[in-house]
């Protein structure tokens, strides 16, 4: 365990110094490098939910769904880490606490009850993603970043659409009183 919070310190510590190189030589503004790590903390974790979601959900829509996040969010994150390491920008390595929390509740539930806290988290994680890209989109200091966020968008507006409608079909049982579904809440 005291290896682990080395190691995340060690990290951090590297993120602080190569981001400060990256303001120093002028490359990315602070509120720029600010957005690409959010992003990459976000995609990261939008894989890792991705293939929990391919083996604790029980609908095919959510497995469908949570198959086009890992493939999207994948590509996503191999774009960005490119154009990070082109503006000098280090990235986190792996997602941060709050994401492992998320994950590890996730992780003790299982059919109805895990489709339904997957998709309802998808949602309200695509409603942040949209208006941070959406705003970077417009406001990005670097023509690069701007690029990648506007780039990027369409997906991201495709992935809510498609997340709003996959949580109706999963709460959609819940409402109606659909206990064949195996779900332990009323």
């Amino acid at each position: 365990m005291r290896t682990m919070y080395l190691a995340a310190a060690a990290a951090l510590a590297a993120v602080a110094l190569s981001a400060g190189a990256a303001d120093k030589n002028g490359s990315v503004s602070a509120s720029d490098r600010k957005f690409m790590e959010k992003a990459a903390l976000g995609g990261m974790a939008e894989v890792q939910m991705g293939q929990l979601a391919k083996d604790r959900g029980m609908s095919d829509e959510v497995k469908t769904f949570a198959n086009r996040m890992v493939t999207d969010h994948g590509k996503a994150n191999e774009e960005l880490k490119a154009l990070a390491a082109s503006k000098g920008v280090t990235l986190p390595a792996d997602v941060d606490r709050s994401h492992k929390g998320k994950m590890d509740k996730m992780s003790k539930l299982s059919g109805p009850d895990f489709d339904r806290a997957y998709m309802k988290d998808m949602v309200k994680d695509h409603k942040k993603d949209v208006d941070a890209f959406r705003k970077q989109a417009k406001k990005a200091k670097d023509p690069d970043v701007q690029k990648w966020a506007q780039s990027t968008l369409p997906t991201l507006e495709d992935h809510l659409v498609a997340a709003r409608k996959t949580n109706d079909i999963v709460q959609g049982t819940k409402r109606t009183g659909n206990r064949e579904t195996g779900s332990k809440k009323p």
